[in-house]
C-alpha cells in the first residue's frame, strides 16, 4: 500500500528555491510513497463565514486533498523569521472543524533560504503551530538549506550532495513515521 503525502510549498514564486527543493524531495522519495503537491496560491484568506457557508470550491478541493493524505511535507522559506503568510493561511483552512483534515498525522519540514541560517527560525515556529494540530514531526535530520542560490544548478537540480542525502533520509523517515502511526 503506498504512503500518501500532501506537500506544500510555502513560496508562491514559480522559480523559488523551495519549489526546486520540493522537486528534489519528490525525486528522492521512497518508492512506496506518493507525493501530491497541494497548491495554496488560490486559497482565499481564512474567513469563518466562508467556512460556514461550505460553498467555496477551492477550499473544498484543498481540504479533500489534505484529508486524503497520511502525512505532510512542508517545504518553505522563512519570512520575517517565521512561517510565510500563505502557508499559515493554508494551515488555518486545514485545521478547522468539522473534521479538521490536518490533525494528528506525520509531518516533515525543510526549507531553503539565501541567508546562511537556512530556515531554522521558521521551522521552529511551524513546529509550534503543529502542536495545536497534534502533528507528529520527523525530528531528524533537520534540513535547512542556507546559501540556497549556490546550491541549485541552471536546470534547478539541488547539487549539494550532503544536502541530497539529508533530503533522502528525511523522506524515508517521514514514510517510516507514517507507517508507525498507522500501526
Amino acid at each position: 500500500m503506498p504512503i500518501r503525502i500532501a506537500a506544500f510549498c510555502g513560496s508562491l514564486r514559480k522559480d523559488s528555491a523551495n519549489r526546486k527543493l520540493l522537486n528534489t524531495c519528490i525525486e528522492l522519495k521512497p518508492a512506496d510513497m506518493i507525493v501530491e503537491v497541494v497548491e495554496i496560491r488560490d486559497l482565499p484568506l481564512f474567513d469563518q463565514d466562508i467556512m460556514d457557508a461550505g460553498t467555496n470550491a477551492v477550499v473544498k478541493t484543498f481540504r479533500d486533498k489534505v484529508a486524503a493524505a497520511e502525512g505532510f511535507l512542508f517545504v518553505t522559506p522563512e519570512y520575517n523569521y517565521s512561517v510565510p503568510g500563505a502557508l499559515k493561511n493554508a494551515i488555518d483552512w486545514a485545521s478547522r472543524p468539522p473534521n479538521p483534515p490536518m490533525f494528528a498525522k506525520a509531518a516533515a519540514i525543510l526549507g531553503a533560504s539565501p541567508g546562511p541560517v537556512g530556515t531554522a527560525r521558521m521551522q521552529y515556529h511551524l513546529r509550534q503551530v503543529g502542536v495545536f494540530l497534534d502533528l507528529r514531526f520527523v525530528n531528524k535530520p533537520e534540513v535547512m538549506v542556507g546559501m540556497a542560490p549556490s546550491k541549485f544548478d541552471a536546470a534547478g537540480r539541488f547539487t549539494d550532495e550532503t544536502g541530497r542525502g539529508l533530503v533522502k533520509d528525511l523522506m524515508a523517515n517521514l514514510g517510516a513515521l507514517v507507517v508507525k502511526l498507522k500501526a
